[in-house]
């Protein structure tokens, strides 16, 4: 392993240190200390890594992002199952996508507090939604993804998954994994 791998997989175990912080206390315990003591380690290794709460935070959450955009999702047979795989990856479904909704939540209170956060988090929305939109195209039909219905679909069952999200990390047993499915299911069933 070359010096810059040693020092780049070093800021991802430090990285994985924040996920179970906001995992465990929310952005609230969220602090340099915490990380390092999830890390067995001093704070200074932290601020070694990352000279700042902010590009600690930036980095996690970056990171958090390519590998559930790298995690192998089932094959589906393409057309109108797509948006419905992609739609019900974004849910949190099993222990793994719990934990990673439960952190982007808590990661909202940065963003409230930091405009650089929030353009982050708006950039990832917006990424997120425009894979959608291809997929809702395709579902519905329509060739042109700036078709109006496409977009105002986009917007409605984006959102849903969204809000659907935070109800079930917040009170995953009013809304375990079987309810999830149904309900989403029955939003797709109303626009096919």
């Amino acid at each position: 392993m070359t010096g810059s791998d040693a020092y780049r997989q070093r800021r991802e175990d430090v990285a994985a240190a924040v996920w179970r912080v906001l995992d465990q206390s929310g952005f609230a315990g969220l602090s340099m200390r915490a990380v390092a003591r999830e890390l067995d380690a001093t704070t200074g290794v932290v601020t070694h890594y990352f000279p700042s709460k902010r590009e600690l935070t930036s980095f996690a959450l970056e990171l958090l992002a390519e590998r559930s955009g790298a995690r192998e999702r089932p094959a589906t047979a393409g057309g109108p199952a797509d948006l419905r795989s992609a739609l019900l990856d974004m849910l949190p479904l099993d222990a793994v996508s719990q934990t990673s909704n439960r952190i982007w939540i808590s990661s909202w209170d940065a963003a409230l507090a930091d405009v650089r956060h929030a353009a982050e988090h708006a950039e990832r929305y917006r990424a997120s939604r425009a894979k959608v939109a291809g997929l809702v195209a395709e579902f519905l039909g329509v060739d042109d993804r700036e078709d109006e219905r496409v977009e105002r679909v986009t917007e409605a069952v984006h959102s849903f998954v969204l809000g659907l999200t935070v109800q079930a990390v917040l009170d995953p047993s009013a809304y375990p994994p079987e309810r999830q499915v149904t309900l989403l299911d029955g939003i797709l069933g109303e626009l096919g």
